[in-house]
């Protein structure tokens, strides 16, 4: 069985760092559940619907069971984007906290500045 994202096990990007497999494989599941959120959305919307027949809340209910888990959003992780570590990630910046420090501390963030009180 080939593999699903062939020749993305070392991808050399020009910052130094290697984009890791579980970058692509969550990059991948961010690009098909935006391709897929309006059918999925349909589908939800048409199964909970509760005027409408009871055959096509069924159908609609057997499409959203048949389409791939990775169009949910449920697949989709927080990931730093320079590092890939999928811990303590800060949403705003999508940096996790020792890459985030790293580039407050080197004023490379626009607005943000070290805390003193």
């Amino acid at each position: 069985m080939p593999p699903r994202y062939p020749g993305f096990t070392k991808l050399h990007v020009p910052g130094g760092e290697y984009v890791k497999t579980k970058m692509v494989r969550d990059n991948f599941k961010r690009q098909m559940f935006a391709e897929n959120e309006t059918t999925r959305n349909a589908l939800r919307y048409i199964s909970r619907n509760t005027t409408l027949p009871m055959r096509a809340r069924i159908e609609a209910q057997l499409q959203l069971a048949s389409m791939p888990n990775y169009t949910r959003y449920t697949q989709v992780k927080d990931r730093c984007i320079e590092s890939g570590y999928a811990r303590s990630v800060i949403s705003d910046f999508r940096l996790c906290r020792m890459k985030f420090r790293e580039k407050a501390l080197a004023g490379d963030l626009a607005g943000v500045k070290k805390g003193s009180w």
